[in-house]
């Protein structure tokens, strides 16, 4: 067997048509659907560091592993279910009454109900039997001894270890566990190739051993072993009550005790998995043996498809215990609203985004107003597909209308990405207050015009009763692309120029609007991610005081308006009178007034010559 070059602390499971991986402070599951698509669900759980010290002691540890570990495998292993088994169909009349009278899902249920019985079935054929089946050897040979006898516990202890193999192999006769049993060996190739230090490819895995030391057949193996010793003490103990293990009272009362010890077995077992786990030597491969042949049992040679769901499992638990930035995905499958909803908005609260954008999303998506998203209702899988598509681009950071391509201003659909700032609502002042000043025959120049939103709103609304020309400049090539687009899909008769700020610009005009950047250069760096990060700085930053370019327009105004022209600009808050005073002292203009928007801020600085 190959030396390992390096440990990790990942370990997983295999799901339903796919694998689950689990580190220190995430999890995923990658499962292959009803359409051979590979579907990822990635959520982050509290690490070690952040329970309670009491809770990362040896032995507790244990306890906690064992618990997590059941109700994690049973949630990954049930979620998988729903994606590889899923229906395309719309929800049935049950699942929708389910959803709006008892507010859960259908799965919800099953989950519940599937974790229920699979631990009655576990106590029933771990606990009951193998305790039933030896009392009624006790009884009916009275050599062997009461329960506090040797050969009575390692009777006991038989019996669990055989229903243990019989079980196992029960599960091989069906071709779908066989199917998991292969996942499971891509799971332990793909950790065993990361610890030997290969890349993690489809042909190095390939190669790798499909046993490994952390396995969970090991750990139940290890289970059944130290049950032995610790029910014999137990056992021993209630017999020197008085205790025999014969009969209801004395066999219900073994039972409850066993059932109490469970945690104090597993938490044992746990602890000696970690130290076997740790060594290659072979002085302890004996201890090892035992549990590496039940996997051949339960580790079956997976196929290149298999693999790579475990590699990417791998991958995604990795890289959310490396980078806590690392997004949560979900399945895209038959859910709840609501919960949809709600999940979204707890990851979009995480990364310091909008929850109101996800209402964006699954309005838009579902072609529902936002009134309607308090309604209950179930969503289908293909729709959550389309909804996690968007969602999953938004959590990155960017912004959701370069997610979509475009945005809505003025009631007009513009173009947009990375190359213009998004058209915001307040803008649409500076549009309002454009409209109720230009004339019939005006010329108006757009100076920063960006995605050409106020230049193409003007062009298009005055031409319903106006006969104006409309120019627009912007020093950006990326910017003007967007804006003469933009132009186009809206029917807009405007002319572009590639100009920093007048420069290019030939003629005079009897109205000049701008939105240039006006955001200080400090704050820059302050600003939400989805901005700081996605929108061109070129279009936000306005020098040190914020101020730079309106002192540039200022300087050159009066060579490009006409007698009687009017100047609107739209400003940042607290900018307003500072920019009046600069066009009084520098442009001569002769009057100016601020139009404050729906917030009451300062917005709209109106320029008269």
């Amino acid at each position: 067997m190959r030396k390992k070059t390096q440990r990790t602390y990942i370990g997983g499971q295999a799901v339903i048509q796919g694998v689950m991986m689990r580190g220190k402070r995430g999890m995923a599951t990658v499962v292959r659907d009803d359409n051979g698509e590979i579907q990822t669900e990635a959520k982050r759980i509290t690490p070690p560091e952040k329970r309670k010290k009491w809770l990362r002691f040896p032995f507790v540890r244990g306890v906690v592993s064992f618990v997590s570990s059941l109700v994690l495998g049973m949630r990954s292993l049930l979620r998988s279910s729903e994606v590889a088994v899923a229906d395309d169909e719309e929800p049935s009349k049950f699942t929708k009454w389910v959803a709006e009278h008892w507010k859960i899902s259908v799965g919800e249920i099953v989950t519940t109900i599937a974790t229920v019985l699979g631990v009655a079935l576990a106590v029933v054929l771990f606990l009951f039997l193998p305790n039933y089946f030896t009392a009624l050897i006790s009884e009916a040979a009275p050599a062997i001894g009461g329960a506090g006898s040797i050969w009575y516990n390692l009777i006991e202890g038989g019996f669990r270890f055989v229903i243990f193999l019989l079980y196992i192999l029960f599960t091989l006769l069906f071709a779908s566990l066989r199917e998991t049993y292969r996942y499971h060996g891509a799971e332990h190739k793909t950790i065993n190739c990361y610890e030997y230090g290969d890349e993690l490819t489809v042909e190095n895995v390939r190669k790798a051993s499909r046993l490994h030391d952390r396995c969970g057949t090991t750990f139940i193996f290890l289970v059944l072993v130290i049950s032995i010793f610790v029910f014999a003490l137990a056992n021993w103990l209630l017999a020197m009550t008085g205790m025999t293990g014969i009969g209801w009272v004395d066999f219900l009362i073994s039972l409850i005790v066993k059932i109490i010890l469970l945690p104090v077995v597993a938490a044992i077992s746990y602890e000696i998995l970690r130290l076997l786990s740790k060594t290659d030597s072979v002085l302890v491969l004996p201890l090892k043996a035992p549990g590496y042949l039940l996997q051949m049992l339960t580790t079956q040679e997976p196929d290149e498809k298999m693999i790579e769901c475990a590699i990417l499992a791998f991958k995604k638990a990795k890289e959310m215990d490396d980078d806590p930035d690392s997004p949560e995905k979900t399945f895209a499958t038959e859910t709840k609203l609501s919960a949809l909803l709600a999940m979204m908005k707890k990851s979009f609260a995480e990364k310091e985004i909008d929850g109101s954008d996800a209402e964006w999303i699954v309005s838009l998506e579902l072609k529902i107003p936002r009134s309607a998203l308090g309604t209950e209702r179930v969503v289908s899988r293909k729709e959550c597909k389309s909804i996690l598509d968007v969602f999953e681009q938004r959590l990155t950071g960017r912004p959701l209308w370069y997610v979509y391509g475009d945005a809505e201003f003025y009631g007009y659909t513009f173009k947009v990405d990375e190359r213009v700032l998004i058209p915001r609502p307040e803008t649409e002042l500076l549009v309002r207050q454009a409209l109720a000043s230009v004339k019939d025959g005006d010329s108006v120049l757009d100076l920063c015009t960006g995605s050409g939103a106020v230049a193409v709103a003007l062009a298009c609304e005055a031409a319903k009763d106006k006969n104006v020309s409309v120019t627009a400049t912007d020093i950006s090539d990326g910017a003007l692309e967007v804006a003469r687009e933009n132009a186009r899909l809206n029917k807009a008769n405007v002319t572009f120029v590639k100009a920093d700020l007048f420069d290019g610009v030939r003629g005079r005009f009897n109205l000049i609007t701008a939105n240039p950047p006006y955001v200080q250069s400090a704050e820059i760096a302050t600003l939400p991610r989805d901005v700081r990060d996605f929108e061109p700085h070129l279009a936000l930053d306005g020098g040190v005081d914020g101020l730079d370019c309106y002192r540039r327009i200022a300087e050159k105004i009066n060579r490009y308006i006409v007698r009687g022209g009017m100047c609107i600009l739209e400003c940042g808050e607290g900018q307003a009178q500072e920019i009046i005073r600069i066009f009084r002292t520098v442009a001569r203009c002769d009057f100016a007034m601020v139009v404050r928007d729906f917030a009451g801020v300062e917005r709209v600085v109106k320029i008269g010559f």
